[in-house]
């Protein structure tokens, strides 16, 4: 399990806002790995360059939090998490949240959690 930087803005809710967000990076050639956008409007992201990332991000007036988060790649099976979540409860870990994806076909699906630290948290569950 890795510890990456997440960054965390605040999206209009207006058609294009997205799209915006996701063309300035693309333009700077930054990679984006994963996002969650949620119904308030926050928009998660995961890049390869978050130093760049935010850089573009912020040119553009908009404001970006960094936050360490937690990153693993499991298994992509009926039942891949629950190892993970059981070690997470064991050692008394609160995951704030998590967003997770696996193109269809493969057999690894990676995992994001938000915890409150991320480095204590992945000292103190093994992980």
């Amino acid at each position: 399990m890795a510890i990456r930087t997440e960054l965390n803005l605040r999206l209009p809710n207006s058609p294009g806002a997205l799209n915006e967000v996701c063309r300035a990076l693309a333009d700077e050639r930054v990679r984006i790995q994963a996002l969650m956008l949620e119904p308030g409007g926050t928009l998660r992201l995961l890049v390869d360059n978050p130093v760049r990332a935010v850089s573009v991000l912020r040119e553009r007036r908009h404001v970006v939090d960094e936050r360490d988060v937690l990153v693993t790649p499991l298994p992509n099976t009926p039942g891949g998490l629950a190892p993970l979540l059981a070690l997470a409860r064991d050692a008394s870990l609160n995951i704030e949240y998590a967003y997770a994806a696996a193109p269809e076909s493969s057999q690894t699906a990676v995992l994001v959690l938000g915890v409150d630290d991320a480095a204590r948290a992945s000292m103190s569950a093994g992980l």
